[in-house]
């Protein structure tokens, strides 16, 4: 299928042929008629793309201020590979669709295949021929109301939540400053409250259509008219509400919105304007200011967008898929018309044209439409499917590997392609010698062709059961997020392939069986968890150098894991598992590697709220490793830390950049210190595929046993059990 995409770093913009997305379970697949482009949002970030390096930083300093954290956690390298994957990625375009449902997913009831829908979302409802659209981001559109016009949905549940802010009621005067899209439907969703609108914009053309569709009066900000017209109207006490519907970097709007609101009015911020307020102006009048954040409640929170989990009407009254099937109807039933403000409707083929001539200027709109060609493909044919997209040309040579005798190349397919797989494995493993990039399989259509197009991969696909089903394929990489890890592995073991899954292996105690009863079924334990750290050259040289052990050790491990930003999917314990169990996996092997066994028992005790964990491992020998795995530190602190305390020595890891070796003979007298700083901090992941790989091709056995494996993700599991128990947890030994 074709779908329009952006690339942020260059700012070209291309229809691309891309995957059919998967019809997943708790939504719909949905074919479009019309979308519509938002000429506020969406030129701002084509105007945005095409911006240099610097300009884009300025407008985004938020952004920048996240790289600069990631340089102080990850090294320079590690982030300037990952901040420029993202950039030089396709993005989607598009989030306001009317379209056709096609597939229905499991546990969807109240649509079926042939339903008109109009659909929300800035990942879900794409200028794109089909869209998987979950159930809180779709709205039945009524019998009657045309495709064209329900088109408008997403837009219109701006509008709405706006006015919703700002709580008209009968009778008031209210000020709209901006009569673009937003604006102009603003308007009319005041007119239709029975509120008396002055419009305000400085395109006089807009100003007309605004007084068309039910504005009192309308004007220039600078032109007295307007303060005229909001006098006469309110008997000079000013409005009662002001919406700023504006964009750009002028503060006029907020200053105009002082100048105007009676005392103690209401000024709601719809649009992304400056807003740099006055203080005397909105103290002397206390001015009442609020944000409207997008479409209603549920916007931005994963369990209502994502997992369908909607709010009591009792409690919330107008939610996103509310907003959208109210303003539908309204439009059904005339009390809002958004024909008058379809400027221009284009193919969807000349979409590239198209927003080129809205940048440009030569083409003035309030709304544009894509229009899609007719549905003419059957139901039956809208199935996952394969295509091939040009990949960026590498130069020859890339890794070597110590194998070159062995000409049949490694066979790899990936599943995920998220911000992990792309700046940490796939880097690694493009261009490598004796190794091919197969099929990277993603439930989104964009990642696995930007996978395919910056890593080489020869196809990219949304059908998982030919993957597993391609007897060419050597070994699968599991690279999903936690929730599937367990699934997906244990499908891959019993269709044969050797498995790279990151991790966790498992979330809880029956997905880790799930996995074992696939080894046993199958007979297939070529199985590997990317527990890298183990593989860290600095790490590794650093054990070497204290040798072997005469008595039982004690080590210690500050993890300065830091908090997370909000609405990361880590965050979603009841789905992804909590934390700990999808991360701890990496310091508990890593502890259990330096002490040679796998743990017998874990406790550990958390603060309140389970945000600051100490975890106690004791291993046969009487030796201890204590994790403190801190979400509470200070950012700039180191995130890793280490210290091994065994026969009189002393060994330190300093994140990965620094080890020390402290032996007796002496007071404060070192053995060793790294001679110097690595470029990057190495934490392993190169040597870890290396050693992966020459399993896989050779047949030998996989880098770590199948035994610790299981013991490190059994510890990791006995976390939670500790927590709620209050006591130790006897492992069970592994075979």
């Amino acid at each position: 299928m074709k779908q329009v995409v952006q690339n942020y770093k260059s700012g070209e913009l291309a229809v691309l042929d891309v995957p059919v997305p998967g019809c997943k379970p708790g939504g719909v697949l949905v074919r479009t008629a019309y979308s519509l482009i938002s000429t506020g949002t969406e030129l701002m970030k084509v105007s945005e793309a095409g911006m240099s390096m610097l300009g884009k930083a300025r407008s985004r300093p938020d952004q920048v201020a996240k790289v600069m954290q990631s340089v102080a956690t990850n090294g320079v390298p590690a982030t300037y590979r990952k901040v420029m994957g993202k950039l030089d990625s396709y993005t989607p375009l598009g989030y306001s669709l009317c379209g056709v449902v096609e597939q229905v997913g499991a546990g969807i009831d109240d649509v079926m295949a042939g339903d008109l829908v109009a659909c929300a979302g800035n990942e879900h409802a794409l200028h794109a021929e089909l869209n998987w659209v979950p159930k809180n981001l779709y709205a039945p559109v009524p019998d009657g109301l045309a495709p064209r016009h329900a088109a408008f949905g997403t837009v219109g549940s701006i509008a709405m939540q706006g006015v919703r802010q700002g709580e008209p009621q009968l009778g008031e005067v209210a000020l709209v400053i901006g009569l673009g899209l937003i604006g102009q439907l603003v308007v009319q969703l005041l007119a239709a409250s029975g509120v008396r609108v002055v419009g305000v914009d400085p395109d006089p053309v807009r100003c007309e259509l605004a007084e068309r569709l039910g504005a009192a009066a309308c004007g220039d900000p600078a032109s007295a008219a307007v303060e005229a017209a909001v006098a006469e109207l309110t008997g000079g006490h000013g409005v009662d509400q002001v919406y700023l519907a504006a964009g750009g970097g002028s503060n006029q709007p907020v200053e105009l919105a002082a100048r105007l609101s009676r005392d103690r009015g209401r000024v709601v911020d719809i649009g992304k304007c400056r807003l740099d307020l006055p203080w005397n102006a909105y103290y002397e009048k206390e001015l009442d200011v609020r944000f409207s954040r997008s479409y209603g409640p549920g916007r931005y929170d994963p369990e209502y967008e994502l997992e369908g989990r909607d709010y009591p009407i009792g409690y919330v009254r107008w939610t996103e898929r509310r907003n959208l099937a109210c303003f539908l109807d309204l439009v059904a039933r005339g009390r809002v018309d958004v024909e008058p403000l379809v400027s221009h409707v284009a193919d969807f083929d000349d979409a590239v044209e198209t927003y080129q001539s809205l940048k440009d200027g030569e083409l003035k709109a309030v709304a544009v439409l894509f229009r899609y060609p007719e549905q003419k493909e059957d139901v039956a044919r809208a199935e996952p499917s394969a295509v091939t997209v040009p990949a960026v040309k590498r130069r020859s040579g890339g890794v070597s590997t110590p194998d070159r005798a062995v000409k049949a190349p490694v066979r790899l397919a990936f599943v995920g392609a998220g911000n992990y797989a792309t700046s940490m494995l796939l880097p690694h493993l493009a261009g490598r010698e004796g190794v091919e990039l197969s099929t990277v399989v993603t439930t989104t259509a964009l990642s696995a062709a930007n996978a395919q197009r910056k890593f080489g991969f020869a196809e990219a696909t949304t059908d998982l059961d030919a993957v597993l089903g391609d007897k060419s394929v050597d070994a699968v990489f599991v690279v999903t997020r936690h929730s599937s890890h367990a699934e997906l592995t244990r499908r891959a073991l019993l269709a044969g392939k050797a498995v790279f899954v990151e991790k966790p292996l498992a979330l809880s105690e029956d997905e880790l069986a799930g996995v074992l009863a696939a080894v046993e079924e199958s007979g297939n334990d070529r199985l590997q968890v990317g527990f890298n750290r183990r593989f860290a050259p600095l790490l590794r040289e650093a054990r070497k150098r204290f040798g072997a052990r005469t008595g039982p050790a004690s080590l210690r491990y500050l993890v300065n894991a830091g908090r997370l930003p909000h609405g990361s999917w880590y965050l979603r314990q009841g789905a992804e598992g909590s934390r700990f169990a999808g991360e701890g996996g990496h310091f508990i092997d890593t502890a259990s590697w330096l002490l040679e066994a796998d743990p017998e028992s874990v406790y550990a005790v958390a603060t309140s709220g389970n945000e600051d964990l100490q975890v106690v491992l004791r291993y046969p020998d009487g030796s201890t490793a204590t994790i403190s795995y801190l979400t509470t530190g200070a950012p700039g602190f180191p995130k890793e830390t280490l210290d091994l305390v065994a026969d009189g020595k002393v060994l330190r890891l300093d994140d990965f950049v620094r080890a020390s070796l402290f032996a007796d003979g002496g007071v404060g007298r070192k053995r060793w210190v790294s001679s110097r700083l690595p470029k990057a901090r190495d934490k392993g992941q190169n040597a870890e595929l290396a050693a992966f790989i020459k399993a896989v091709r050779t047949g030998g056995p996989m880098p770590v046993p199948l035994e610790s494996l299981v013991a490190t993700t059994s510890a990791t599991l006995a976390v939670q059990a500790g927590l709620a128990g209050g006591a130790p947890v006897t492992l069970a030994r592994t075979r």
